[in-house]
């Protein structure tokens, strides 16, 4: 039987002259899972936005053609109808989540269906053990982290047992465990009869999906079983899709592939049978390279003694936190959902106040001093730019800092326009910040930070919701930003851009510090990342199977010789 039916689509926001959906024919049979693919902006988000109604019903505009679920046809359902035939996961899932505890949020759904009481918390128990929230129930939404909230909205879907469900961009808030546990968990409900649509930048998990279908200016241009799409590396950067980092590899090397998808164990034997190694003079190179970033850094500019926070609500994030970061380093913060990273750099800038212990900037405690001061000297943006952004222009909201750090109109404007162009945003000074998209809206919120000249810059997931180009467009203004003399510290679960980008790892677990060392030192310590629910990217434990810490595919290819015959 067939779950949906599209035919003929198509859709352009109202005051748009251009099409969100263009001519869009998809069938889906009921019990497959697939995802759809490509880049910001192409209309994976309007195209699933149809499925239940929120287009056009919420989202006005001028919508044609024709949407069948389970071969009714809905052009005149309510979206209020829908929700026990289509569950939808929003990719701003923090919209979704209003109630006073985790209980009651993910009851609302089953009770306003009419469900009895016992199977309401049968179906309770049930959706926050699939997603890892069990003993959660009590707990306030507000108070859970960012990766906590979006396993809550995906619960609070799951407990209504809809027979489509939609989830857009499900794992963008997760550590890589927690990206792990939804995939499987939603492999076993396709095996179950539920028939799921997944919108998906990372490639990493979705290689059992039934079929991938790309889109591109609202159109589908390739659609397939995701072995066949996996494989096809120019399809997927073209379409801001990060490549799998072996297919990417074997490709690169022009080695034939055993198999697609390629897993780790199939690529080294491959490698051997192709009389591969990789060079050990060439390692000892990188390793010196790490080396001499460690001696170029510069005196201590911040320091956490026995850092201890607890929350109003009883809950201790940090239990005894001590830290040393110097000029010029450029850091990661890394850690399971609930592990206390946002809580510790938001006491970095004032922005959290310690239960116990301190925090010195330049050997001055900061308690002595105001947000707003420590703000010109470290700048934060945060995870989701529109909790930054307010202004009605990209160039208001860049001139706000400076203008209240009090610098005149005529060096304002100077120090806006530099800003803008270091970010890439010339042009856009009269531009609404709120009608970019979230790759442009990223950087204005990062532009408002470095137009005051911080010296230490903190970043808290910086390239979550971003496909693959924007991805590496935010990373290499980062890295250009650590090159001029800025002090970077980023908080991330994308474990490549870690590996490739930054010098030095914390890895956190329940509010302590398991591991602080450079990059490549934390990246060999598998047991450690284990226990703090993080996974290796692919290259990394390929280079493991040859003995050595290998961060990236330019690494691993710098590194790699013919063996002796």
């Amino acid at each position: 039987m067939k779950a949906i039916e599209i035919k003929d689509l198509n859709f352009t926001y109202r005051n748009s002259e251009q099409k969100a959906i263009d001519s869009v024919c998809l069938s889906q049979s009921e019990g497959e899972l697939i995802a759809i693919m490509g880049s910001t902006g192409a209309g994976k988000s309007s195209l699933i936005r149809c499925l239940n109604r929120i287009i056009p019903n919420f989202f006005k505009g001028d919508l044609t053609g024709e949407i069948k679920i389970f071969e009714t046809d809905i052009t005149r359902e309510k979206v209020t109808r829908m929700i026990d035939r289509v569950g939808m996961v929003f990719q701003d899932f923090e919209t979704q989540l209003f109630s006073t505890s985790a209980f009651l949020e993910v009851a609302f759904g089953p009770e306003n269906l009419g469900v009895n009481r016992e199977e309401i918390k049968r179906r309770i128990g049930d959706s926050l053990e699939k997603i890892r929230l069990a003993g959660y129930e009590d707990r306030e939404p507000s108070s859970l982290s960012g990766g906590e909230k979006q396993r809550l909205a995906i619960a609070s879907i799951l407990s209504i047992r809809p027979r489509i469900m939609v989830l857009d961009e499900p794992t963008t808030d997760l550590d890589p465990i927690g990206k792990q546990e939804i995939f499987q968990a939603l492999k076993d409900l396709r095996e179950q009869g539920l028939t799921v649509v997944l919108v998906e930048h990372e490639t990493e998990e979705i290689g059992d999906v039934d079929r991938i279908i790309i889109i591109r200016d609202g159109r589908i241009i390739e659609e397939g079983k995701s072995s066949d799409i996996l494989s096809r590396i120019n399809i997927l950067k073209d379409n801001g899709i990060r490549p799998p980092q072996l297919v990417k590899l074997f490709h690169d090397l022009n080695i034939p592939c055993p198999t697609w998808p390629l897993h780790v164990n199939q690529a080294f034997f491959a490698m051997k049978s192709n009389n591969k190694r990789l060079s050990d003079d060439k390692y000892f190179t990188l390793c010196q390279g790490d080396k001499e970033k460690e001696e170029d850094y510069g005196k201590e500019i911040i320091r956490v003694d026995d850092l201890v926070h607890t929350y109003p609500t009883g809950q201790q994030a940090l239990a005894g936190v001590n830290l040393s970061i110097k000029e010029r380093e450029f850091i990661a913060i890394i850690g399971q959902n609930g592990s206390g990273k946002t809580t510790l750099v938001k006491h970095l800038n004032g922005l959290l106040r310690p239960t116990r212990g301190k925090v010195y900037y330049e050997s001055t405690d900061i308690d002595d001093k105001k947000v707003s001061s420590l703000g010109k000297q470290i700048g934060y943006v945060f995870q989701n730019p529109d909790h930054q952004i307010f202004s009605p222009t990209v160039g208001e909201e860049i001139a706000f800092g400076p203008r209240n750090y009090g610098f005149s109109e005529q060096q304002t404007k100077t120090k806006v326009e530099q800003a803008l162009k270091v970010v890439g945003l010339e042009g856009y000074h009269d531009k609404d910040p709120f009608l970019l998209t979230k790759g442009e809206r990223q950087r204005v919120a990062i532009a408002s930070i470095i137009v005051s000249e911080p010296r230490v810059i903190i970043l808290d997931e910086p390239t979550t919701g971003l496909d693959y180009n924007e991805q590496v467009r935010i990373m290499e203004l980062l890295t250009d930003l650590n090159t001029q003399g800025h002090t970077l510290i980023i908080i991330t679960h994308s474990m490549w851009v870690v590996a490739e980008y930054t010098h030095r790892v914390l890895v956190l677990s329940d509010g302590k510090i398991l591991a602080d060392d450079t990059t490549r030192k934390v990246f060999c310590n598998e047991a450690i990342l284990k226990e703090s629910a993080l996974k290796l990217p692919e290259i990394i434990q390929l280079g493991l199977q040859f003995n050595k810490t290998i961060l990236s595919l330019n690494e691993f290819k710098f590194c790699l010789e013919d063996g002796l015959a």
